[in-house]
């Protein structure tokens, strides 16, 4: 039968790519192993898994090497300990730290990229294949190997639910178990299983392996390049019509023009072997469109920088844009079939952006720390090494400030201030360092904010009669609810929560329906309005409220408070202490 010939041959194929990439499957099974038991364990060992993945993507680059320039055994287990030390090397760097940093994670993120690419461009160096052909086959080997792991998975999934359902009640981890075993060992394994071994392939082999499907064809010479060719018009009237003014401001273009690059070049890269009218035009035109608009954007970005200092992803975004120029004039210079040497400056351009002390970090850093400080200077908050705090500076100052404070704590590198108190927290010590509070931007003033006060805080107890916990909401309509009834003294006291439009008011009354003290909840939503939108725990204090009189008194500690700005909902839970004096 036709169908099992093909299964027989994809199993063979599974069998043919473990025996090529032993190191790679080695790896893979190590990162599934390691993923399985996070997900049974619930803890999490995502430095292990991502020293595994590290190791997966290095060993394939070594084998595709070995393949393409040696052919004594010899070479190959060299190439298999130098991965080995590497991926060791990596843990250790990243081993001491108590958590995967996000600098850890856009450094891997950025290097397996790289990797990626060594692995399509690799092979086929000084080959009879080109790069082209090298990429289609990696590229429809992936969206193979994507859409059967996602139709596994499914049905999986589905036999799981229906078992579930129908026979006996099966753990909840059975489901990431399953997309670990596909996703992470299947997955890769079947996707090398279709990348050919280009100098043991002979030429016919590797044009059926990169044969692009009529339907793909179609797919990309009749429609996507003309739908981009309206895109690229709608950009040039814009730049065009802005040159005078918003262009040089819009960081919101950045993005839009960053996607518009890698669409351009990765369809110029997916074309390059089609000819018909619509790809040869595109392959003649568009890259000389790409230059300019790239240099724009780069000029963009750079002006930029004055105020706001470098950043991580403001520094992706100018190396690229930078990447995208270089490859829209090679492109328009030389022949489709030295497109490799793209994909060798990408190879450049991502190890440059990693490697200190021209990396994006250690630039992103240098520059937020400085562009905080100078700030600081322009304001005379900093004297001797010491903030004095200033709350009348100008909003523009605020903003700057603010950004650099938290862009420097997300980062983790605060505690490379000297300069700053000693503990420095920037979701709690704001205020009191610079004698303003967190400047909410304009992007910031629809955001939500979720708060919640810090874990195992105690609470002085001591002198109160009662406490209530009650959940603050919007009723669906206006009136009085009772919240609790409770007695003292021989005396009944009520608490009662009055909704008034979108007010809430908590009133404690006595007998005879005689009103003690209120307190109007909008005062916990007002306070917490203009707080940051990234801030997430507030200290004790910051979630007590205190109401008294000759009567009574009420504290509130609040527990979590949520502010739906778009909505105008608003709503906290909070803990409710009462003494009748």
């Amino acid at each position: 039968m036709r169908w099992l010939r093909k299964v027989r041959e994809r199993f063979t194929g599974l069998t043919d790519a473990i025996a090529r990439f032993p190191l790679t499957s080695l790896f893979l099974l190590a990162a599934a192993v390691i993923n399985a038991y996070s997900i049974s364990t619930e803890k999490d060992h995502s430095k292990f898994l991502l020293t595994f993945i590290l190791g997966a993507f290095l060993s394939a680059v070594a084998q595709v090497g070995y393949e393409r320039f040696y052919t004594n055994s010899s070479a190959r287990l060299i190439l298999m300990a130098v991965v080995i030390l590497l991926t060791a090397g990596y843990y250790i760097i990243i081993r001491p730290a108590p958590g995967l940093s996000t600098e850890t994670e856009i450094r891997t993120a950025v290097a397996l990229f790289g990797l990626l690419w060594a692995f399509i461009w690799v092979p086929v160096i000084k080959s009879t294949a080109s790069f082209n052909q090298s990429f289609m086959i990696a590229f429809k080997a992936l969206f193979n190997s994507a859409f059967f792991s996602a139709i596994i998975f499914a049905g999986i999934s589905i036999i799981l639910a229906a078992f579930n359902e129908l026979i006996l009640t099966i753990d909840y981890t059975f489901y990431p178990h399953i997309a670990n075993l596909v996703f992470v060992l299947f997955a890769p394994m079947y996707f090398l299983s279709l990348i050919p071994s280009y100098p043991n392939a002979n030429e016919g082999s590797i044009k059926k392996a990169a044969h692009i499907p009529k339907f793909l064809e179609i797919l990309l010479s009749y429609i996507l390049i003309p739908l981009l060719a309206v895109f690229t018009l709608i950009i040039v009237l814009y730049i065009v019509k802005n040159l005078n003014g918003q262009f040089w401001t819009d960081n919101l273009l950045e993005p839009m023009l960053v996607s518009y690059a890698i669409t351009v070049i990765l369809l110029y890269i997916l074309v390059s072997d089609i000819d018909n009218k619509f790809t040869i035009t595109f392959r003649k035109i568009f890259p000389k469109i790409l230059i300019p608009i790239v240099l724009f954007q780069i000029a963009s970005s750079v002006i930029s920088l004055t105020d706001t200092g470098v950043t991580h992803t403001r520094y992706y975004v100018i190396l690229f844009g930078i990447f995208a120029a270089i490859a829209g004039l090679l492109f328009s210079l030389l022949p489709v079939r030295k497109n490799g040497l793209i994909a060798a400056l990408l190879i450049l351009f991502a190890a440059i952006s990693i490697v200190p002390p021209v990396d994006a970090f250690t630039i992103s850093r240098n520059s937020q720390i400085s562009t905080l400080k100078n700030v600081l200077l322009r304001n005379d908050m900093l004297d001797h090494n010491e903030i004095k705090r200033n709350g009348a500076i100008s909003q523009k100052d605020q903003q700057i400030i603010t950004d650099t404070v938290f862009y420097l704590t997300r980062m983790e590198y605060i505690k490379e201030i000297n300069w700053l108190p000693k503990g420095f927290d920037a979701y709690k010590d704001f205020y009191e360092t610079f004698g303003f509070k967190e400047y909410q931007q304009s992007g910031d003033m629809n955001q939500s904010i979720y708060l919640n006060v810090e874990p195992s805080t105690p609470m002085n107890i001591s002198g109160f009669d009662r406490f209530i916990q009650i959940d603050l909401y919007k009723a669906g309509q206006d009136g009085e609810e009772e919240i609790s009834e409770f007695n003292k003294a021989g005396k009944t006291y009520t608490l009662l929560k009055e909704t008034n439009g979108n007010q809430v008011t908590l009133k404690l009354m006595a007998e005879n329906n005689k009103e003690l003290i209120r307190f109007n909840t909008q005062e916990i939503f007002d306070k917490y309005d203009n707080y940051h939108a990234t801030k997430e725990t507030i200290p004790a204090d910051e979630a007590t409220f205190t109401k008294e009189n000759d009567r009574a008194k009420i504290t509130i500690v609040v527990q979590n408070v949520s502010i739906e700005k778009q909505y105008n909902q608003n709503n906290a839970s909070i803990y409710l202490f009462v003494q009748i004096k």
